[in-house]
Formats: structure tokens, C-alpha cells, sequence
């Protein structure tokens, strides 16, 4: 299993969703964050003073699946996400030893399905 954790635009969502719905993905955590990368946030006037916007919002999506659907689940978000400039976002995967449905007790693959 591995959990894949992708930061994207929060207007992206909806498109990402759409495709990870599409293939079956059906447990997905989806979390409002701020950050900054090569974008360096933007300039703003409020009452006459200019300030600096530099954490731009973006939404976190985490997902776990097996091993076998990790490539078809990246592409997924890679398409679905993709702008083409800068500020589309970050994919990252790392491995998960375990799972384990608290209700049920089960785990394993069998706890992400």
C-alpha cells in the first residue's frame, strides 16, 4: 500500500475528484492548507498600504491504495490537477506498513477497499 498526498489548487478539486471517482477511489481526505513555493505569493492593496501575500491557499488530498493502482492514481491527479503554471502543486507517495479499520478490525488491503 502506499498513501499518496497531493497539494493542488483548491479550483482543481472538483476535477480531481471527478477523476479518482472515475477509477474507483472512494476514501479521500481533503484538507484547506497555505503555502508557498516557486509561485512567492503576490502583492495586494488594502486602504492605500501594499502588502505581501506570500502563503497562497491550496488543498491537500490524501489517499491510500494499493501498490498495483498507485500509477493509474497519480496520473489521475497529475491530469486532473494540471494548469500548466506555476502553482499546480506537489505529489508525494510514501510506502504504508499497515492499515486497520478500527470498526472492524480488519487489515491490510482489505481495510482500504
Amino acid at each position: 500500500m502506499v498513501r499518496i498526498e497531493a497539494i493542488i489548487r483548491p479550483s482543481r478539486l472538483d476535477e480531481v475528484k471527478s477523476a479518482l471517482d472515475e477509477l474507483g477511489v472512494r476514501g479521500i481526505s481533503v484538507i484547506e492548507i497555505k503555502g508557498a513555493g516557486k509561485q512567492k505569493g503576490y502583492t495586494q492593496h488594502y486602504r492605500g498600504s501594499e502588502y505581501q501575500v506570500n502563503l497562497l491557499p491550496k488543498v491537500q488530498l490524501i489517499v491510500v491504495v494499493r501498490d498495483e493502482e498507485q500509477e493509474r492514481v497519480v496520473e489521475a491527479i497529475e491530469g486532473a490537477a494540471r494548469t500548466g503554471e506555476i502553482g499546480d502543486g506537489k505529489i508525494f507517495i510514501t510506502p504504508v506498513l499497515e492499515s486497520i479499520r478500527i470498526r472492524t478490525g480488519e487489515r491490510g488491503d482489505t481495510a482500504i477497499s
